[in-house]
């Protein structure tokens, strides 16, 4: 069958923008036609007008609608997978979906159909507000956006989506990454025989023994809702434990004065990122709000290392309690019990190999390029059937 891929690219690239392009390959592997509909907004918000246009675009945007529909004539695709769509496609566009007669799967990677900015946080703490209320007046009340104007854009685009109905009524099932989203999307009101689990995946590579390794390893935005602030402190009480930080730095002051065992090795990927993976002894995430599916969390199991998360949103489903888990969790945005589970952990070598081994045992059975591409063809045979 053919399969159109739908995704408005954010302005730099992303985690999404990696996963689409991971479906498009694993799609062409499973033997299905692949086309793509993608726009940016790379560029589009450095002027007022530019704000202004994104502002109404996201609410109806005309040529995005028209690029659907055209995509839809000339490619005729049996299924369209639908990523993000804010701001120049618009969820209007999913109407060309239903009056073509063609089934629509939408990737769910954050809490946008629930809450505008699609992070459930504010103030770098995990909000619920629009879904308990059922409105999106909260982000604009608390002005979730720092910016009136796109707090007031972000929940006028999401208001009308919701008022119209363009996901309830056109959008025929929903690939949630986690359970936790699922959850919350039946909390909002969603169909539960609409929404189902196909999680994130990576390439599982060749075997990997499981390592003591040298330090205690994050990757992901040097930025304070994700915690780095918690996990720098640890690192000041434990001079003797060497830490190792990856990603582009977010905020400045968080490692304005960093202990002297905290290293910060920048942006990696390619080789340099795999020997930062392959020299870890574990992980480590201390983020403040739910996330969607953190992929680091796969890449470390991939090189049998296990993960130190906060037991809240998707994290507590992926790293899993009892003799099943593959990491440890803690009480979120707490630096003590994170401090016990690092040093703890740290001081049992064993017990690190043996939950980076069950890390990888799980990202084989469960989150596997080879695994999740079989929970793909049973949701698309289900949407053509």
């Amino acid at each position: 069958m053919k399969v159109l891929l739908v995704h408005n690219d954010y302005g730099k690239y992303s985690g999404e923008e990696a996963v689409v392009d991971k479906m498009a390959v694993m799609l062409a592997e499973m033997g299905h036609g692949v086309a793509q509909l993608r726009r940016s907004t790379a560029g589009a918000r450095e002027s007022l007008a530019g704000k202004v246009h994104g502002f109404l675009a996201g609410i109806y945007c005309p040529g995005g609608v028209r690029a659907m529909r055209d995509a839809l004539r000339r490619e005729r695709p049996d299924v369209v997978n639908v990523h993000n769509l804010y701001p120049f496609i618009s969820p209007a566009a999913l109407r060309e979906c239903k009056k073509a007669g063609v089934p629509v799967v939408m990737t769910i990677h954050n809490f946008r159909l629930m809450c505008p900015t699609g992070l459930f946080m504010r103030d770098n703490a995990p909000c619920e507000l629009c879904l308990q209320r059922g409105n999106e007046w909260g982000c604009v009340r608390h002005n979730c956006e720092h910016s009136l104007l796109k707090s007031a854009g972000y929940a006028a685009r999401s208001a009308v989506a919701r008022v119209r109905r363009h996901y309830a009524d056109c959008v025929d099932r929903f690939a949630c990454i986690t359970d936790f989203q699922r959850r919350k999307l039946i909390e909002a009101g969603f169909p539960a025989e609409k929404l189902l689990v196909v999680p994130n995946s990576v390439d599982a590579g060749t075997d990997v023994a499981p390592t003591p390794g040298g330090y205690v390893a994050y990757s992901g935005r040097i930025s304070r809702e994700k915690g780095v602030d918690l996990i720098i402190e640890v690192a000041r009480r434990h001079p003797d434990i060497p830490f190792r930080l990856a990603g582009a730095v977010r905020d400045t002051e968080l490692v304005a004065q960093l202990p002297p065992n905290v290293e910060l090795t920048g942006y990696l990927s390619g080789e340099a990122l795999s020997a930062f993976y392959a020299g870890a002894r574990f992980f480590v995430m201390a983020s403040r709000w739910y996330e969607g599916f953190p992929m680091t969390i796969l890449e470390a199991a991939r090189w049998a290392k296990p993960m130190i998360a906060p037991d809240h949103g998707g994290f507590t489903e992926i790293i899993g309690k009892g003799d099943s888990a593959i990491g440890r969790l803690v009480a979120p945005a707490d630096t003590d019990a994170l401090e016990s589970a690092v040093r703890h952990l740290w001081d049992s070598p064993d017990e690190s190999m043996r939950l980076g081994a069950a890390a990888r045992s799980s990202l084989i059975a469960r989150y596997s390029t080879s695994a999740v591409s079989a929970l793909w063809s049973d949701l698309l045979k289900q949407l053509t059937q």
